[in-house]
């Protein structure tokens, strides 16, 4: 297991997608699934970072498991924020024209499709969020 602490900012996404990126590559994750990663990180912690802790900034951490059989990485995303649970809101119709359906919640339904398993949390005092990509 890997874990990496940082600030709860806009420029720590480039600092968390590169970390897990090496792990995935040190995995011989196949490039799609390291691109769906990624755009599940970018997701995921830019509501840590718009929604935690606003307008203050605090520490998030991100831990990187693999797990076996099947074989899968894991990524947690840790905050002390406010308590958030993105799972909660219904998924967006996406039968609707992007005029039609209410603002919000796209990106997390887009992490929903592409991740194998994503789970929500709030422990301690801490929101947990994580998902699981079998690779």
């Amino acid at each position: 297991m890997k874990e990496l602490t940082v600030d709860a900012t806009v420029e720590s996404i480039r600092v968390i997608t590169e970390f897990v990126d090496e792990q995935l590559e040190q995995l011989g994750c196949p490039m799609k699934a390291q691109a769906q990663i990624d755009i599940a990180i970018d997701e995921l912690f830019s509501n840590i970072v718009h929604y935690a802790y606003h307008p203050e900034v605090g520490p998030a951490t991100v831990r990187v498991e693999v797990v076996e059989d099947p074989l899968s990485v894991v990524i947690t995303f840790i905050d002390q924020g406010v308590p958030y649970d993105p799972l909660a809101k219904a998924d967006p119709n996406v039968n609707l024209s992007a005029e039609e359906r209410e603002a919000g919640g796209l990106g997390i339904y887009i992490v929903k499709k592409n991740m194998n398993e994503i789970t929500y949390e709030y422990k301690d005092g801490r929101n947990i969020l994580r998902i699981r990509k079998e690779i």
